[in-house]
């Protein structure tokens, strides 16, 4: 349990700090706190901790908080290849899904990935971060964009979801098709939008796994490297 008001640095900088070593990655964090603004909340979220509980709050509240947090940890450690997974949820902001990309880029080095495929994976998260931004929830900011880190001893796996009501991936004729990597500029003229449509096809360039959900709502991308000794 967590407070984040503390004498000589903040809880926010010590959540973080406990979830990017991989050594007490797996630590739920209940973040425990007068601090009720929304923005508190998003960044509390951002930085790993599990939950967050703002005052004043019941008994039956904080034990819900406290369940949830060891049913995660729990489930966690059950996956007997799992090293360590992370639950990040944003605003449907640019500005803040680059921040979340800039400490991905730290948690990365915790991983087995070479600097060149830590790099090609979060160019690929930008841009599927912002498809879940602009197409998924329409710029709407207050929708939460939910991201998940997973690192396994051979792979980092990222899941990005959006609110929205998902799409059929096999059918975007605005966006570029492998076989003809331009024919969706006619359709997007068309259409009124803007130049681009190339960030999926560019995002299964970059990782070795690109998968959606059956909705459409949700992108699995897999990183995959040579475990450590």
């Amino acid at each position: 349990m967590l407070d984040l008001m503390l004498p000589d640095r903040d809880g926010f900088s010590v959540c973080e700090e406990v979830k990017l070593d991989r050594k007490t990655n797996l630590t739920p964090i209940i973040m425990v706190t007068a601090r009720a603004h929304h923005e508190d909340l998003v960044k509390g979220l951002a930085v790993g901790a599990n939950e967050y509980v703002t005052k004043p709050f019941t008994v039956e509240q904080l034990n819900a908080a406290i369940d949830r947090a060891l049913k995660w940890r729990d489930e966690l450690l059950q996956c007997g290849e799992t090293c360590g997974e992370i639950h990040f949820e944003l605003k449907s902001d640019a500005r803040f899904l680059e921040e979340l990309n800039s400490m991905l880029s730290s948690l990365f080095l915790y991983s087995g990935l070479k600097s060149e495929s830590a790099r090609q994976l979060t160019t690929a998260i930008r841009e599927m971060g912002m498809n879940a931004i602009e197409w998924g929830h329409r710029k709407h900011v207050d929708q939460v964009v939910k991201i998940t880190y997973r690192i396994e001893p051979d792979k980092v796996v990222i899941k990005i979801k959006d609110a929205g009501p998902g799409f059929d991936p096999a059918n975007l004729p605005h966006a570029a098709d492998p076989e003809d990597p331009t024919r969706h500029m006619d359709v997007r003229d068309t259409l009124g939008l803007r130049a681009g449509g190339f960030g999926i096809l560019m995002a299964k360039g970059l990782v070795d796994e690109l998968k959606y959900n059956q909705t459409g709502n949700e992108v699995r991308l897999v990183k995959y490297f040579t475990p450590r000794k």
